[in-house]
Parts: C-alpha cells; structure tokens; sequence
C-alpha cells in the first residue's frame, strides 16, 4: 500500500494513496469542525459556512467556480458531519493541481457577498423544509437529541429558521478563522497522483496559514429518555437506541459487529424475525454511530400504527435473544461485512480518500486494514454477550418516535423492555440476565 503522509511546517498534514492503475485522482480538503464545534446561537453556522464556500472568492465567482471544474469534466462537493466539514473533488488526474487551486480558493479567500448570503439563506430554509416533510430524517434527529440534549451534539445540523436568519458574513467569518486551522485539517487524495507534487502544491497554496489549532468542543453528556412526536403520517417511524461507544473505544469494531449481527441485512436477525416471520415492517436495521468520546447504537423501523403494540416486545425479544445466544455463524457474518467493507473502500479513490482523512483526524495517521481486520477477527461471542448486557440498559436507552403513536405504549414501561435485567419479554416472562455467569465488563 502506496500511503505517504506528509505534515506541512504550518501543521496541516497531507495524506496520499497512490493508485497506478487510476486515470482519475480524488482530492479534498476535511476540517475537524463541525456542528458540535458551534457555540450557543451559532446552530447550524458550519453547514452554513460550507454552503458559502461555493458562492464566490476573491478570484472567482460562484459561476466560475462551478464551471472550471466542469470544464475538466470533474465534480465538486462538499458536506458538514458532527464532527468534521469536507470539500472535495474529483477529476482526471492532469488536473489534479487545478482542483487544488479550487479548494484553496474556496476555504481561504471566501467573500460572503451579502446577496449570496440571503439567496443561500432561502436556499437553505427549503432544505430544512424538506427534512420537516421526511419522517425517517426527523425520528433521527429527535433520537440525536433525546441522547444529548441542550448541546451541540444534539442538534440539527441543519440549523432552524431563526437561527440561519441571523447569520451575516461576519459570523462566517468568525466561524471559519476560529474552527478552519491547519492542525485539525487534512488534505487527502487518492488516485492516479504523485505524493511530492501534491505536498509541493499544497503548501505553496496553504502557505499562508497560521500554525495553530482550533477550540475543542465541550465533551458530550448522554442523558437519554424518549421523545414523542404525533404527526399525521401513514407510518410510525422509531428509532431506539443506547449509548454506545467513541472510535477510540477499544470496543468500538465490536459495537459495529453487534449492530450487523442485529440488523446489518436480509439474514440478520431483526431482519428476519420483523419483517421475514412476522410482516411487521418493510424496513429495520440496526447501526452503530461514534464519536471522538461517545457513540450509539441504534435500531430503525418504520410500521403501521396498528403493528406498534407487537413491533416494540418483539425488538426487544430479539436483544434478548442476542445476550443469551450468539452463534458462531453469525460471527462469521459480520466479520465478512466488516471487514468486506473495508477492503472495498481501497478499490475506490473517492472512498479511500475520504477514509485517509476521516482515520488521520480520528487518530492521528492512517489505520493498516491489517491491523483493523486483527482486531475484529478477536472479537468472540462472549464479548458480543457481554458487550450487549453492558450498553443495553434503561439508564443508557434514547428513543424517537414519529407518527401516530396512539398505541405506542407509554415510556415508562417501554423502556424498562430494553433491559438484561428483569425486562419484559414478549409472552410476559422476564429475562435470563440475572443467571449469566459474565463479570459485566466491557472486553475480551
């Protein structure tokens, strides 16, 4: 593997894979700043900032912007997470130091035109119109703010109406000079590329950063609890969960094979008992979420109403099922998945530019596949068991539901279902938590 990583004198670390084999080159530029980096009245300033990237530079206006990377049949983008905001592009890869004079136009000299701002404004309200119209977007970030709320890691990223209207080009500027530092960002590309040429380039571009680091956010403080929220739909949207663990957690891979055992596919076993046996849903699955100190692990399904009474015993049941037995073919399963999506991110330029990036801000280099695969291949039934009892609790449990929720049972005996504990299962008997022999700590 061709990974050279190369850190600038003014702290900002260039990370290249390079791809004989490619034509094309994928370049971008990810800064560890996100939503959760937002300070009181600021919700939704980083994707804010990301859309007006695009809208005009000293050098450049928004038009221009668009069609010279166009005019080399390449594609530009961008996107605001949590924790991190991206901009990136792809194109051939002759034109690799064209796409990089782009990026660096963009994030260093953006000129937040006072009209570009209000159009962007509109731009912006029409898409968290679109969220409030999508039941699946809003059961997800009523389960985000049922686990952390009254911060930022609760929030929409998307910002409210109220707050985007107060946004004027010197918040922006605030924002981007605060938070845009070369020693939490990273420029990563992958492709057909020559490692120097990319370093030579991108310092020359990027010289003009001061060497200095951006705030920390305040750490995340789970509190859980469900959140209800009737709205006149065809189908209850729920989505529950626990709190789970951050990507430095030493059982972070181990959370991901729980949730692929769970509900990662058509064999796993929510899957197959929801929907296959039962016909209580078109669509569940389970899925696990880190960040840098905390995470989740979740479950969606969207029912009719009439199902909720059975839906709800019946996902839990399964957790249940889970702690007592975890079988070996299901281990197998979910280190394939794991580990195929992994290898499968190395065949493309795009993913494996966004994967050096996302690793190096995470954890300070570039993670070896072996070494990940290591880990997940030690990963044992017990630990799963164990792991399970540990993070499945009423204390740690967060919920959302959307929809009419008439016959969604209250929370109060909803939740104590989600225990290894003396829960209840669905015939009404409790649960075998109280016989297990492990020691409840989290690990092999």
């Amino acid at each position: 593997m061709t990974v050279r990583t190369t850190t600038l004198d003014n702290g900002l670390r260039v990370v290249t894979h390079a791809m004989a084999h490619l034509e094309t080159v994928a370049i971008g530029l990810w800064v560890g700043s996100g939503a959760r980096h937002e300070r009181d009245g600021e919700q939704g300033i980083a994707h804010f900032l990301e859309h007006m990237a695009f809208k005009g530079t000293k050098r450049r206006s928004a038009r221009r912007i668009a069609e010279e990377i166009e005019a080399i049949g390449g594609e530009i983008n961008a996107a605001t997470s949590m924790e991190q905001t991206a901009y990136f592009a792809r194109s051939l890869k002759g034109d690799a130091g064209r796409v990089l004079d782009v990026l660096a136009d963009i994030l260093l000299n953006p000129v937040f035109d006072s009209s570009e701002i209000a159009r962007e404004r509109e731009v912006i309200a029409q898409e968290i119109g679109a969220k409030e119209d999508n039941p699946d977007d809003l059961a997800f970030e009523a389960f985000q703010q049922a686990a952390f709320p009254g911060q930022p890691l609760g929030r929409s990223i998307l910002g409210t109406l109220e707050t985007i209207d107060g946004f004027g080009r010197d918040h922006l500027e605030a924002f981007r000079l605060r938070n845009y530092r070369p020693a939490t960002m990273v420029l990563s590309a992958a492709g057909g590329l020559d490692h120097d040429e990319i370093v030579d380039r991108t310092a020359a571009l990027f010289a003009a950063l001061p060497h200095a680091r951006a705030p920390a956010p305040a750490a995340a403080r789970f509190a859980g609890g469900m959140e209800r929220r009737e709205k006149p739909l065809e189908q209850c949207h729920l989505v529950f969960g626990f709190e789970g663990v951050g990507y430095h957690h030493r059982d972070y891979y181990a959370t991901h094979m729980l949730a692929s055992i769970l509900g990662g596919g058509m064999s796993s076993r929510l899957f197959q008992e929801v929907r296959e046996k039962r016909g209580l849903c078109y669509s569940i699955y389970a899925f696990a979420s880190g960040f840098a100190e905390c995470g989740l692990l979740g479950i969606h399904a969207a029912t009719g109403p009439e199902s909720l009474g059975e839906i709800v015993p019946v996902i839990a049941g399964e957790l249940h099922g889970l702690a007592a037995t975890v079988r070996e073919d299901e281990l197998a399963r979910a280190r394939a998945q794991l580990k195929t999506g992994l290898l499968m991110s190395l065949e493309s330029a795009a993913a494996r530019a966004e994967q050096m990036a996302r690793q190096t801000l995470a954890h300070g280099r570039v993670l070896d596949s072996g070494e990940i695969i290591a880990k997940v291949e030690k990963i044992d039934a017990r630990h799963i068991s164990t792991l399970l009892e540990t993070l499945v609790c009423p204390q740690r449990f967060c919920g959302a539901a959307i929809g009419p929720l008439g016959n969604l049972e209250a929370s109060e005996t909803l939740m104590p279902r989600f225990s290894m504990n003396g829960a209840v299962l669905p015939d009404g008997g409790a649960a075998g938590g109280a016989e297990s022999k492990r020691d409840g700590t989290i690990g092999p």
